[in-house]
């Protein structure tokens, strides 16, 4: 059982000004797309587990290959996420399957040599949805300034019976960051890391 994979996007921008002054090093944020016919459009399925055993290591080795080909190393990368998209003959649980597995992140945790955990969307739209992935830093979940978002669309994707599976990755954090993190913010409010909000 294989992915039916449609087309393959690639994204990249790189900012050279941010906040009207000049990045010491250019800002630069990346993603790669897979565009696959959803495995279980139309219908209900109660076990998603088949496909989702089969799908998550052909898709986690095939896009992080690609998503290390576009950084030049897993050592350039600084922060990463994921994200899906299903069409809408699809249920939210679908883009949620291909994704949260281990089967699939695993292969980008490794190839980064990653600490955090994947920040991650999943939701359901037509073609030209917009597709937004969020960042975190890959080895420090309370690092403000690689708390980013990559979003763009692709023109015809996904179609109703499709899923956009989608990694992301930013080699630096915001040029001018200047927010802190929120470890200050828990010394100053004298709450745990474990339990920020107290409760």
């Amino acid at each position: 059982m294989e992915p039916e994979i449609r087309k393959i996007v690639t994204y990249d921008e790189e900012v050279l000004i941010e906040g009207f002054r000049p990045a010491k090093t250019p800002w630069r944020m990346f993603a790669v797309a897979v565009v696959l016919k959803n495995p279980w459009a139309g219908r209900y399925v109660e076990d998603l587990t088949p496909e989702i055993y089969a799908y998550g290591p052909v898709l986690g080795a095939l896009m992080t290959e690609r998503m290390i080909a576009l950084a030049g190393s897993g050592q350039a990368i600084e922060a990463y996420g994921k994200a899906a998209v299903v069409g809408l003959d699809g249920e939210i649980e679908h883009a949620s399957g291909l994704i949260h597995t281990l089967r699939f992140g695993n292969h980008y945790r490794q190839a980064v040599d990653a600490k955090s955990y994947l920040a991650f969307t999943n939701t359901r739209g037509p073609a030209n949805a917009p597709i937004m992935v969020p960042l975190m830093d890959k080895n420090d979940a309370g690092r403000r300034s690689h708390y980013l978002t990559i979003q763009f669309s692709v023109p015809d994707a996904p179609r109703d019976d499709e899923v956009v599976v989608v990694l992301g990755a930013a080699t630096t954090g915001r040029p001018h960051h200047r927010i802190g993190d929120r470890y200050q913010d828990l010394k100053e409010l004298g709450h745990d890391v474990d339990n920020p909000a107290a409760v």
